[in-house]
């Protein structure tokens, strides 16, 4: 052991005391870190400066016209593109010099769009569409990532067109069904009376028949009753006289249920103004739910107080429904404020629910979900609209309504009594009535014969008609049919044009490339410094007073290579944190992974050349080169042909960069774990080489490696 340090000492004291030794050291501990800093910094952010990577577009579209309008989509096209400042757009009106660019390395791909690229897409309004094409050009020798990138950018142009196209067409067709189905909601009411009465009519002919035949004896009655009504007319007189006296009465009473209205008027507009105080209530408890510095039992106060009046409100609203509901045969503005408060019933019902669910959460001492407390912050609001816009309009329109029906009845039977005061007056007249309607009887006669002879060709015609609205509505609803045409037909359109939204969740961001590469190029870096140690420095010893074992020259060297490889560690982790700025989510993390790493590599790389020689460098740039593309530094090892993928467990590159990763993006300590343990296990493999593989191998490649050395080429 003595021997070691005193070989790691006696190291230590020639660096420090020979400039020339100290400056070749400090520039091998920085030379790796300049390797991972250029890379980084190439690589910091290739993707956000393709715009001047440069695609011709050539548009040769002349245009169509569709429907009576002229369209251009090439043109369009290019309007859009020159708002787009991802890719370098150079636009020409000449196919072949876009296409030339290509070929001389100029522009890196060409986007040609046919003359009859806008009649193609047009053709989706015949019977034969035929799809467009847009010719696209790549010259694939400049460079192995451009054509990916241009490649992107060409169907990205075609993916919007495409969209676009859906979006317009779709939104043409949903808007023309919602127009439709908003025309038959209009008039559904007159189709469904005129279906109504139509099935009433052709279920009324049997009757119609009879009544016919009925009508034909009944005329010969009523030629006998009208001459007894002329003889009763003196009676009828006796009963208009003592009608005139109950109109009076029922005048009476009319004008008595018009001032119980106006008694009744304050009462229900005080109802709708405690309907209004509720919502209030609710907003309160509402907000309350949003501040943090409220008394915890004063918040679950404020929820009982506000669920039992949303409870009493909803009881309150369905009350005052149904007396609206009753005053609508009078009134219809009436009905429809029964409609209104029926709706703030149920939404007091359901903020009710809610404040239920809100308070059984703080009882629990839990958080109340947010979707609760969103859900009823969205009813108060609803319920606070739709009372203050009922109690508006009981204002403006439903209590005068209200209070002109009962003045209406008031009036009506004011008029039933002068209009039995002008029926006395007119008894004369109806004498004379009476005489005209004997001659018109008689008249009628001859009508009621006419009817019977067509009747029989009128039933049929209406049961045939009937027959086809009964096979109409055997294939749905005709309210499905509205509800399914009406619809908003700019959102139907965009889902149609987008069904699909990708919704991306970044567990571990990280800002830049850059950063993201950091941890392949500062392990590569590690490793070149490795390598550049042993290129430069010897691993062997000549102390011919102490005569060190091999073991102990085995030791007492590395602690040399290990403290410069700690050194090259250090500048390198500190310039990517300090000097170029890269993210890293565990900087002090980063260092010590980075430290153990170059550990292990100078371990490694310091056991191949000590016990192996000149042929252990060549063994470390081979494994070099193997890590390179096994490790999965840059692309995923999942796209590297089999033999990598199978290398790739057994490189101490795949868990020095997983490590460094960690440090990077955050930190898992059971992968962390693993990545250690890997590499101790590849430290151990090298140690057992290094202390039983070293004196013999070393005795026995003596001769070679003098006899190498002769050649003066080779020390």
């Amino acid at each position: 052991m003595k021997n070691i340090f005193h070989i790691y000492a006696a190291d230590l004291r020639r660096i420090t005391r020979n400039w020339a030794a100290s400056v070749i050291i400090l520039g091998l501990a920085v030379l790796p870190s300049l390797y991972a800093w250029f890379n980084i910094l190439a690589s910091w952010d290739p993707y956000a400066q393709t715009s001047g990577i440069s695609i011709a577009v050539a548009n040769l579209d002349k245009g169509t016209t569709l429907r009576d309008q002229p369209i251009n989509l090439g043109k369009e096209i290019v309007a859009s593109l020159k708002t787009n400042e991802k890719l370098g757009w150079r636009f020409t009106e000449d196919s072949e010099k876009a296409v030339q660019g290509v070929r001389r390395g100029d522009d890196y791909a060409a986007i040609v769009i046919p003359e009859n690229f806008s009649a193609r897409i047009g053709t989706v309004l015949g019977d034969e569409p035929v799809k467009a094409e847009i010719l696209y050009y790549t010259n694939e020798k400049i460079n192995a990532i451009s054509p990916k990138v241009t490649a992107q950018g060409a169907s990205g142009v075609v993916e919007e067109i495409s969209k676009n196209f859906i979006k317009t067409a779709n939104g043409t067709i949903f808007e023309i069904f919602n127009r439709l189905g908003i025309e038959i909601k209009n008039e559904l009411p007159t189709i469904n009376r005129v279906r109504d009465l139509l099935f009433r009519l052709e279920d009324s002919f049997p009757e119609l028949n009879q009544a016919v035949k009925t009508a034909e004896e009944d005329i010969k009655l009523a030629s006998r009753l009208v001459k007894e009504a002329d003889a009763a007319l003196p009676r009828l007189k006796d009963i208009a006289q003592t009608g005139e006296q109950m109109a009076g009465a029922l005048a009476e009473f009319a004008d008595r249920a018009a001032e119980a209205s106006a008694s009744l008027d304050p009462a229900i507009r005080q109802d709708l103004e405690v309907l209004e105080q509720v919502s209030g209530t609710i907003s309160q408890a509402a907000d309350a739910l949003g501040q943090t510095d409220i008394d915890p039992e004063e918040l679950k106060r404020r929820i009982r107080a506000a669920t039992e009046r949303a409870k009493v409100g909803s009881e309150a609203a369905k009350r005052l429904g149904a007396l609206f509901q009753r005053l609508g045969s009078i009134s219809p503005a009436a009905a429809s404020g029964a409609e209104r408060l029926n709706e703030i019933a149920a939404r007091l019902a359901s903020a009710e629910s809610v404040l239920t669910v809100i308070g059984e959460a703080l009882e629990k001492g839990d958080t109340p979900p947010q979707e609760s407390i969103n859900k009823l912050k969205k009813l108060a609001d609803d319920i606070h609209t739709l009372t203050g816009t009922l109690l508006t309009r009981y204002d403006s329109e439903i209590g005068p309504a209200i209070r002109g029906a009962f003045n209406k009845g008031e009036d009506t039977a004011k008029r039933v009594q002068s209009e039995l005061n002008k029926a006395l007056a007119s008894v004369p007249d109806i004498q004379k009535l009476l005489k005209d309607a004997g001659a018109g009887l008689k008249l009628g006669g001859q009508e009621v014969q006419l009817a019977k002879s067509r009747l029989p060709e009128a039933e049929q015609r209406i049961t045939n008609l009937a027959n086809k609205i009964r096979e109409l509505e055997a294939g749905g609803d005709i309210q499905e049919i509205i509800d399914l045409l009406q619809n908003n037909f700019e959102l139907e359109s965009q889902f149609f044009a987008e069904p699909v939204v990708l919704k991306e969740n970044r567990l571990y961001p990280i800002p830049n490339y850059g950063s993201a590469m950091s941890p392949f190029f500062t392990t590569l870096s590690l490793w070149v410094g490795a390598l550049l140690l042993v290129s430069l420095l010897t691993v062997d010893v000549h102390d011919e007073e102490r005569s060190p074992r091999s073991v102990e020259v085995y030791f007492g060297r590395y602690l040399t290579f290990l403290t410069i490889a700690l050194l090259q560690a250090l500048f390198v982790t500190v310039g990517d944190l300090y000097l170029l700025k890269t993210y890293v989510a565990d900087p002090n993390w980063f260092i010590v992974f980075a430290l153990l790493v170059s550990t292990v590599f100078m371990l490694i790389v310091y056991t191949l050349v000590s016990v192996f020689g000149n042929v252990g460098k060549a063994l470390a740039i081979v494994l070099l080169v193997l890590q390179l593309a096994g490790a999965g530094g840059t692309f995923p090892i999942q796209m590297t042909p089999p033999f990598f993928q199978a290398l790739h467990p057994y490189l101490p590159f795949t868990y020095a960069i997983s490590m460094m990763r960690e440090a990077v993006g955050g930190i898992l300590w059971d992968v962390v774990i693993q990545d250690l343990l890997m590499l101790l296990i590849f430290a151990a493999i090298a140690l057992v080489i290094g202390i039983v593989l070293k004196k013999p191998i070393n005795r026995a490649s003596s001769g070679l490696v003098r006899k190498a050395r002769e050649s003066k080429l080779i020390h």
